[in-house]
């Protein structure tokens, strides 16, 4: 007996329900048969909220347990609840499609609500439909459809380690899908560096996309033309109302299927002005100059602030921002220290020694290191090593002693906003702009580089004076305006 396409499939379920099916959503549907007829069954579907995906996707699978009902599907999501929602959808679809109205068991424990098994000829060991959720051992299960339904939320991806944890979670699905089977990912992104990529983003740190080589269909609430895509749901007035009501970025983020952080964060990387200058000094009428791209730097700031990280996990850093004295703040390098802890060396020490490169390479002439905690020892070991190496770098203790969220603003807001604010390229190369992306006032896991970095933009930028000339005194000429000498000193006491 000839089978039903999908297609009349979901035209039978929608004239029983009374309704007709929109426009986007035979989309879905189009994309989801073609995914199934292709060889490589791997796709992401993402689509705005309430699109009705969910039960576009419900009808696919009860579609292809009337296709073959030796098929097995494990729906996976963030919350155990969610998957189990996605098993009863497509129950509740068996019992009452007259297609299907047969695949029902007599006996009652093989219609769980977590789990069911159709009437089927083959003896298999998994059920027909599964439910789980992200944590949930999957050891030994088999499937030949795997349904990834919002296994991304605000509370699994909302810092770098959490997201990391995600991706080892889905890596585990490799060992289940069934060769030849189809793996599909439903949701909206809910952080910038989401897994919803099915493409490389050079201004990502990630050297691969999680979901690279993917078929993707991507259906937000308003087309390129701004219109709905959904008028009889979604009108003006109500895109309107959500995107006040939800606030810009989520809107942006769950309607509109844009990565983003969906917690409206105060400081945006998009802001920094990014260069690819070098630092560069030349010598004019007995003076150093230092330029930024041929733009010339009048002082300087530099901030360390230190840490060994076995306790909080924090990160020591150290910054350096300098300014061209026409209101431009040139964040030239920035630097997360490291130190291996298997060698036997002095960590201070150590971390001093990299200190001094930072500098030298910068040509910074003096560096703050916040003295609170460990930081309180270090000024002197630092003051020592630079004497040893003959080097005249200023080193200021700093206390601070103000909240830190509210110092971090007032550093940042108004030079971000006026796009006063330069950054190297090699900056999106460090950990800084994922903490600057995702930074809120009430705290996140990490911003130990957006703290060092409003270390500097708050500190009082170092000028040196000038100094006169004394006859038969060497002069050594530096970039900051002043001049270095030895006096003499022959006398006695």
């Amino acid at each position: 007996m000839k089978k039903f396409n999908f297609f009349e499939f979901i035209y039978i379920w929608f004239r029983l329900q009374s309704m007709t099916v929109p426009t986007h959503q035979r989309k879905i549907a189009k994309w989801l048969y073609g995914l199934w007829k292709s060889e490589d069954r791997k796709g992401l579907l993402m689509a705005f909220r309430n699109s009705g995906k969910s039960t576009v996707v419900g009808l696919f699978c009860a579609w292809v347990l009337y296709q073959n009902s030796a098929l097995r599907i494990l729906v996976m999501a963030a919350d155990y609840s969610l998957a189990k929602k996605m098993v009863r959808n497509v129950k509740r679809i068996i019992e009452q499609h007259p297609l299907t109205k047969g695949l029902k068991p007599e006996h009652l424990e093989q219609w769980a609500s977590d789990q069911f098994t159709v009437n089927r000829d083959s003896e298999l060991r998994d059920p027909s439909m599964l439910a789980k959720g992200i944590g949930a051992n999957i050891t030994g299960l088999r499937a030949d459809i795997i349904i990834c339904d919002d296994v991304e939320v605000p509370k699994n991806c909302d810092t770098s380690q959490k997201r990391e944890e995600l991706r080892q979670r889905l890596d585990e699905l490799d060992y289940i899908l069934t060769p030849g089977g189809m793996q599909l990912y439903i949701g909206t992104p809910h952080t910038y560096y989401t897994i919803y990529r099915t493409k490389y983003e050079p201004e990502l740190k990630e050297q691969k996309p999680y979901l690279l080589g993917f078929h993707s269909l991507k259906l937000p609430i308003l087309d390129a033309k701004g219109n709905s895509v959904w008028p009889e749901r979604f009108d003006k007035e109500k895109i309107a109302s959500i995107r006040i009501r939800s606030g810009e970025n989520k809107f942006r983020s769950q309607m509109m299927l844009e990565a983003v952080n969906i917690t409206d964060s105060r400081l945006r990387p998009e802001l920094l002005q990014a260069y690819d200058g070098r630092l560069e000094t030349i010598t004019s009428n007995g003076k150093e100059v230092l330029k930024i791209g041929g733009k010339k730097m009048v002082s300087a700031s530099c901030w360390w602030d230190p840490s060994f990280g076995s306790t909080n996990g924090d990160n020591s850093v150290i910054a350096c921002v300098f300014n061209d004295g026409e209101g431009g703040y040139w964040l030239h390098d920035i630097e997360y220290i490291k130190i291996d802890t298997a060698l036997q060396t002095n960590r201070a020490e150590a971390q001093c020694q990299k200190v001094i490169e930072f500098l030298r390479r910068n040509y910074v002439p003096s560096v703050r290191v916040e003295a609170n905690g460990i930081g309180k020892f270090l000024p002197s070991i630092l003051r020592q090593m630079l004497k040893t190496e003959g080097l005249k770098i200023a080193v200021m203790e700093m206390y601070s002693t103000s909240n830190k969220e509210q110092r971090i603003l007032e550093a940042y807001d108004v030079i971000l906003a006026a796009g006063a604010l330069h950054a190297n390229n090699k900056i999106w190369q460090t950990p800084f702009i994922e903490e600057l992306r995702e930074w809120t006032p009430n705290g996140c896991l990490h911003d130990d580089g957006v703290d060092a970095v409003a270390g500097c933009l708050l500190s009082e930028p170092v000028r040196l004076p000038q100094v006169p000339d004394f006859p038969g005194v060497p002069i050594k000429p530096s970039w900051t305006g002043g001049k270095a000498f030895k006096a003499q000193t022959k006398f006695e006491i």
